[in-house]
């Protein structure tokens, strides 16, 4: 075996193996030899860092199991939606997560709150940030099945681990009193490991209802509401909308 064939060998059994591919790219590519070794060299260490990098974020979006597929970039941000683009844009750079401040995203059905919310939860991604979603609902029914199987300690600490905890459609599903507690022992430790971003149809002062237990909503909201930011979204369902374009276009 040759010299520069044992190299690529030797990158492959070091789980390097972007960095192999450039190199026999480089040796394919004889354009690629004018130039100096650092910078040949440069171009085998920045493919590697590339493709470990494009890993860790397809990593981070899988764990954070988002429903839908989302970006800021593709943000529906027209006027009648009175979304604050100046908010959403200080808001993308996620310092609010590394602050540990929430954010509340409020509206109607159908206007678009868990795809904007998918969009935040990408873009912590992107900034390497750990991130897990969980529909309301869901987390309260795996939250009983975790007390009934012994399981719950495992999932309190999946819920407290990500920098990102994304709550969707607060107000819908039965959140009991069990499920209550879980959740206030959740969000009290989230103080000092990350943010939550909840969305609801329910206006904030409709919340403290919404629990079984009025000391349990008091500590809970205490804790989340008084440092987060807020979007609403307005206008018409973005279903109807999209629907709508369906039709016309068949």
């Amino acid at each position: 075996m040759s010299g520069i064939h044992q190299t690529i060998t030797r990158l492959r059994e070091l789980r390097m193996g972007a960095m192999a591919d450039a190199l026999s790219t480089q040796l394919d590519t004889p354009s690629l030899q004018q130039f100096s070794f650092e910078d040949r060299l440069g171009m085998l260490v920045e493919r590697e860092w590339s493709e470990r990098e494009n890993k860790k974020l397809k990593r981070l979006i899988k764990g954070a199991a988002l429903p839908e597929p989302a970006n800021l970039e593709d943000l529906d941000s027209r006027a009648s939606r009175q979304l604050d683009r100046s908010l959403v844009s200080s808001l993308s750079t996620c310092e609010w997560i590394n602050r540990r401040q929430n954010l509340i995203i409020l509206g109607a059905t159908g206007v678009g709150k868990t795809w904007l919310a998918c969009a935040f939860g990408t873009q912590a991604c992107r900034l390497k940030l750990s991130v897990v979603f969980y529909r309301a609902s869901d987390l309260y029914a795996d939250i009983g099945s975790a007390m009934l199987d012994g399981s719950l300690p495992k999932l309190k600490a999946a819920l407290i681990k990500p920098q990102l905890l994304i709550l969707d459609d607060f107000g819908i599903g039965n959140l009991n009193a069990q499920a209550a507690h879980v959740l206030l022992d959740v969000v009290d430790r989230r103080m000092r490991s990350g943010s939550i971003l909840i969305t609801s149809q329910y206006p904030t002062d409709q919340w403290h209802g919404l629990f079984p237990d009025p000391t349990i909503a008091d500590a809970i909201l205490d804790r989340v509401v008084h440092q987060a930011h807020r979007l609403q979204l307005k206008g018409e369902s973005m279903r109807k909308l999209h629907a709508a374009k369906r039709m016309l276009a068949t």
